[in-house]
């Protein structure tokens, strides 16, 4: 896909938990302004702590605006569960796997987003986060 004049790479954000997740998107949606999709996919349909590769597969074709998407997820079984959505989707070049952390990684990527940069760039950006000092 061709991305389309001004658009921003968005950001999925996948957590075992649904409030991680929206409180990691709404944290780096603040950071980026409105011009870059963040959307959560946390938890299962009934409110429970888990992942859902068919959710988080929704959730990549509602973040990408034609920029591309990166995903941010927090556990192994999220990682898998991306990996599923991936291949439900074809496998799709445009959209990068993080393996920055969750939350440090959205703010970063997003605000990397924000700029106009790449779908490497914004890759590279979360995934730096990992490397941050905290003290």
């Amino acid at each position: 896909m061709t991305a389309a004049p001004g658009a921003c790479v968005g950001l999925v954000v996948v957590s075992h938990s649904s409030r991680i997740a929206e409180g990691t998107a709404e944290l780096a949606g603040q950071m980026a302004g409105p011009d870059v999709r963040i959307v959560p996919a946390g938890g299962l349909e009934d409110g429970s702590i888990g992942t859902d590769a068919a959710r988080i597969a929704v959730s990549i074709g509602e973040a990408d605006a034609g920029a591309g998407v990166v995903v941010l997820a927090d556990l192994g079984s999220a990682v898998l569960a991306t990996r599923t959505a991936l291949e439900l989707l074809g496998n799709p070049g445009n959209v990068r796997l993080s393996r920055g952390p969750i939350v440090e990684g959205a703010v970063i990527a997003a605000v990397q987003a924000s700029t106009g940069s790449g779908l490497d760039e914004v890759l590279e950006a979360a995934e730096g986060a990992a490397s941050l000092p905290k003290g």
